[in-house]
């Protein structure tokens, strides 16, 4: 019977087992067919004073077709060669306009057809809304009158959206924003004979670099970037375009919180060949806002000479931010270490600040132990401080008094604990425009906003009172087992009045106006309907379940629709997981999710495939933690066992999953997570992989979390690498991988060798090319058949396995 599947799925697929030959676009059951393609919710932006809702319809998916036009990858960008934009976006189709008092619903007039709208933001009154929009060889600019819900556009030249394609507001009437300088159709021409050969030198500095994708590779790539990211400033007011300053690459531009000022920062040659177009050499100026130079702030080196391992930065000024509770002073941070983390020092970072006219001595403002991760302004006696550090994954808040220089911790917990996280600080607006922390009873009290809430009961977001005397949280309001509820704004903080956005397993999520205070009945002002209709009655459980070495592990379980295990038996069961670091085995049992949160569909996800028979145990955790004074990693493939063990365990002792019938699979690290699962262990019938990394020497010089290079552990990455032990892998793969992956690390010749490893030992493999596909697939028929792919290799190698 298996010998008869295998020769009809090896036919379905248009091919001998030797075949090489591309099949045609294929198309997964319809009601995976149906999830997919289901139309989404709306996104929601609803404006500090809860009068108006923006609802944003999107596009769901585009066809291969729309990913296959022209594009230049160079300097980390993906650039459409026709219209000065990214080449890869996902645009808005349609606005309505709600007014939440009312209850009416306005269809916004004068919208360009058909709609490919982005960057969507805000007027500071609020009575107003600017987006772009995208058309085959331009980018305008419009602008909605909330009042009307009429779209007019006020740009006369296009938009240059290379280096970033949204605009700032001034005030109501008065936008900034860059445009091009010459047609695109004035590009630069590659020519057959090049004027020589392309090369890269290193002079004695160190410079690890991240194996990134798309960088600059010739001299034409540098006439490339050089004529696409060229752009003019112009201030648009009354709709009259006024230039500020000379055309140059703007990387960033930021206005200071009275509007006088901006912080600009520009690139500079020489473009590096080994780093994105945000690491390159740049100047950070303070102009004025006709574009005059006040102050230079900093001219900085490329981020090639950046010594490797986390925590680590370069020897320069970085994090250049205005502070928002005062008119125009900047603030920046310089490390006191040179740059090493691991240099015996007292203070690692120190903070300083320069304000306006800018012509004195920059202050110190304070010093830190950890690295420095920024700051939270509120006024003149308090601001928050933020300091971290990836390798010990401990972060520390500190308030901070900027009159007097008084800095005192708050808290200082895990990184990855998730029970103790104390939350966000709500903030408000001040007489600048700003966002700024919200204060409460005289000064003395923070709202704190978790949105997660993570508890041992599953997530249940909260809202808190944090005194910053005793720095004790009073909880004000919780959300309850058997929904999921959040706080998503802080309406009125004195009368407590709260925008929620709520679910359940079977309620779809939709937004709520909640009083604290007075205790009303709950305002639903949002009227959102299921749509995935094709999943009511699919069972959800979180589930929880020991490893042998007793720590904790969860996992969302997923069931078919009907199924009842007494009557059905054990089902065939799909793993879907992504492994992760942690230093403490308290922090890795934590319960992470809610079962009570609505199931909603990502291409990316297994759920699909409940709707085809199989169990689907979703987001099993896969945690990777230290042991013995060790590092997590130096035990990965030994923890993944037992990770998978447990959960094998655990579903087939509930009755429901078949242990003889068991696939695993994941995107990305994951399918390097199920790639070393098979190499190690007999425990799947299948696995799925896509868009991994298979051989760990590709990225020496770290991955993930791990900051040891190759040449400092060139054992362990051998040993973490799944492309080391191809010959062991006997157990069925799928392997999946985007034609354009973009993504640091996961370049696509991982898929292409392992294949061909696997192919080599006479393994069971597939080799799944998605053309003009990134990390992340986007194309319709793309999904669709990738869908097609893992069903088939599915019920061939598990469903129907003896």
């Amino acid at each position: 019977m298996k010998k008869l599947l295998l020769n009809l799925f090896l036919i379905a697929l248009g091919g001998s087992a030797y075949a090489q030959d591309a099949v045609s676009y294929q198309m997964p059951p319809k009601a995976i067919a149906d999830l997919l393609l289901a139309k989404p919710t709306p996104g929601v932006s609803i404006d500090s004073k809860a009068e108006w809702m923006l609802f944003s319809e999107r596009n769901s998916y585009p066809s291969v077709e729309e990913l296959a036009m022209p594009e230049y990858r160079i300097a980390g960008m993906r650039i459409n060669p026709n219209n000065y934009s990214a080449s890869r976006q996902t645009f808005i189709n349609n606005f309505t306009l709600k007014n939440i008092k009312t209850g009416k619903t306005a269809t916004v007039l004068g919208l360009p057809t058909p709609l490919y709208a982005g960057n969507v933001s805000w007027s500071p009154s609020e009575t107003k809304i600017a987006f772009t929009q995208t058309t085959q060889n331009r980018v305008d600019l419009y602008v909605i009158d909330v009042a009307t819900a009429k779209a007019t556009k006020i740009n006369k030249q296009p938009i240059n959206a290379i280096m970033g394609g949204g605009a700032t507001w001034v005030d109501d009437n008065t936008l900034l924003y860059r445009v091009a300088t010459k047609a695109a159709s004035l590009a630069p021409k590659r020519t057959l004979t090049p004027k020589g050969p392309t090369i890269q030198e290193n002079l004695g500095k160190a410079a690890p670099s991240a194996t990134l994708q798309d960088l600059i590779k010739s001299p034409f790539d540098e006439q490339l970037f050089e004529f696409f990211a060229t752009s003019q400033l112009v201030q648009n007011k009354g709709g009259v375009e006024t230039p500020i300053g000379k055309p140059a690459i703007y990387s960033g531009i930021s206005l200071s919180p009275d509007k006088n000022y901006m912080m600009v920062r520009t690139i500079k040659k020489p473009f590096s060949y080994l780093v994105s177009a945000g690491g390159f050499p740049s100047v950070v100026n303070i102009t004025d806002r006709t574009g005059k130079v006040v102050k230079q702030l900093a001219d900085l080196p490329s981020t090639e000479v950046r010594p490797s391992g986390n925590d680590n930065v370069q020897n320069v000024p970085r994090g250049f931010d205005w502070r928002d509770d005062e008119p125009a002073t900047i603030v920046w941070a310089v490390p006191l270490d040179s740059g090493l983390i691991k240099k015996n020092v007292e203070y690692h970072d120190q903070v300083l600040s320069l304000s306006a006219p800018f012509n004195a001595t920059p202050k110190e403002l304070l010093k830190t132990k950890m690295r420095y991760g920024g700051i939270s302004w509120g006024n003149a006696s308090l601001a928050l401080v933020r300091e971290n550090s990836r390798i010990k994954q401990v972060s520390k808040l500190s308030r901070f008094n900027p009159s007097t220089g008084a800095l005192e911790t708050l808290y200082e917990l895990n990184t990855t604990d998730a029970y103790n996280n104390p939350g966000m600080p709500v903030t408000e607006k001040n007489k600048y425009g700003r966002q700024v922390i919200l204060t409460t009873d005289n000064g003395t009290k923070l709202l704190l906003n978790n949105t997660t809430g993570a508890s041992a009961k599953g997530d249940l977001p909260f809202l808190a009172k944090f005194d910053l005397a005793t720095k004790k949280s009073e909880i004000l309001w919780r959300c309850q087992p058997g929904s999921f509820e959040m706080v998503t704004d802080v309406l009125d903080p004195q009368k407590l009045v709260l925008l929620t956005r709520r679910e359940s397993q079977k309620e779809v999520p939709n937004y709520f106006i909640k009083n604290l205070i007075l205790r009303v009945a709950d305002r639903q002002i949002t009227n959102f309907t299921n749509p995935y209709t094709q999943l009511d009655g699919v069972m959800k459980q979180k589930i929880s379940y020991k490893r042998a070495d007793g720590i904790d592990l969860t996992g969302d379980l997923y069931l078919p629709k009907g199924y009842n295990k007494d009557k059905d038996g054990p089902l065939p069961v799909l793993i879907w997981a992504y492994p992760r670091e942690f230093n403490s085995a308290t922090d890795a049992a934590q319960v992470r999710g809610s079962q009570d949160r609505f199931t909603t569909i990502s291409s990316g996800g297994p759920l699909f495939f409940v709707t085809q028979g199989y169990a689907i145990l979703d987001n099993a955790e896969m945690p990777i933690v230290a042991k013995d004074g060790k590092k997590p990693n130096d035990t990965f493939v030994e923890q993944l066992k037992l990770n998978a063990e447990a959960a094998i365990n655990k579903l087939s002792e509930m009755g429901v999953g078949d242990r003889n019938r068991m696939a695993v699979g994941g995107h990305s690290y994951g399918a390097f997570m199920t790639a070393n699962l098979l190499a190690h262990t007999n425990l799947f019938k299948a696995g799925i992989a896509r868009s991994g990394a298979y051989n760990r020497t590709l990225t020496p010089f770290g991955f993930q979390n791990e900051d040891r290079t190759y040449w400092e552990a060139p054992q362990l990455y051998y040993e973490m690498s799944p492309f080391s032990y191809a010959d062991k892998i006997k157990t069925p793969i799928l392997l999946i991988h985007g034609e354009m992956d973009d993504n640091q690390g996961t370049f696509p010749i991982n898929s292409e060798r392992l294949f061909n490893a696997i192919k080599g030992f006479g393994g069971t493999t597939r080799f799944v090319f998605l053309p003009y596909e990134a990390h992340g697939y986007r194309g319709k028929e793309n999904i669709l058949h990738m869908l097609w792919e893992m069903n088939t290799w599915l019920n061939t190698y598990v469903k129907n396995a003896k």
